[in-house]
């Protein structure tokens, strides 16, 4: 069994010293890697910044910092898995233009054209082999399940994992999570607060009939 798993930020930069990123720590994608490694899966970890070690026993970290980045390599690496779990959190925009030099402060507003990144999950989902499986996460602040099943429709996944953010024990910056997982033939686990480590056992205990199949 080959697996491909993201995890972490990525970083768009503004200048030198600046970027647009988010509250991600990576701390889901790696409990995953882990798991996945603990059943004996050749894991590739694609990884954006973070403050983690890789899981003794993944066959490739391949590092990455920007969208981009990311992109390309979860493309290269997804035509070799045989289940496929987009964990990172991306950014959506990137600064249209970065700065070659630090931008130095000034009185007057600053404005910050945006444009958008390459919806990985979606190009993915687009690429997707019928043998693969393919799981997807949503961090959402409000409407979790709803947000997370129309996100499933939409990029041809086979599983998504929706769990809300911006409230202490779960999400970002927490050593805990819950998470709704919804499968695109109408399967549903609720799976309540515990850590991480157990959140991403029971990922896998739960996914894993079709991934035998």
């Amino acid at each position: 069994m080959r697996v491909l798993i993201s995890a972490g930020p990525t970083r768009e930069a503004i200048d030198p010293v600046r970027f647009i990123s988010n509250r991600s720590t990576g701390r889901m994608g790696y409990a995953l890697a882990a798991a996945s490694v603990a059943r004996g899966w050749e894991t590739v970890l694609v990884s954006g910044p973070v403050a983690l070690c890789a899981p003794e026993g993944v066959f490739r970290l391949v590092r990455v910092e920007t969208a981009a980045e990311m992109a390309e390599a979860m493309k290269r690496e997804a035509g070799e898995a045989d289940l496929i779990v987009m964990c990172a959190a991306v950014a959506d925009y990137r600064p249209k233009t970065v700065s070659p030099l630090k931008m130095k402060k000034k009185e007057e507003r600053m404005v910050l054209e945006l444009e958008p990144t390459e919806d990985i999950l979606l190009s993915l989902g687009r690429m997707k082999r019928p043998d693969q499986i393919l799981v997807g996460f949503a961090a959402e602040t409000d409407c979790v399940e709803q947000y997370a099943l129309d996100k499933m429709r939409r990029k041809n996944l086979d599983w998504i994992a929706a769990n809300r953010v911006g409230i202490p024990g779960e999400g970002f910056e927490s050593e805990t999570n819950a998470v709704i997982l919804c499968s695109r033939t109408g399967g549903q686990h609720r799976l309540p607060l515990d850590s991480k480590d157990r959140i991403a056992e029971q990922i896998f205990n739960c996914i894993l009939p079709e991934v035998r199949a």
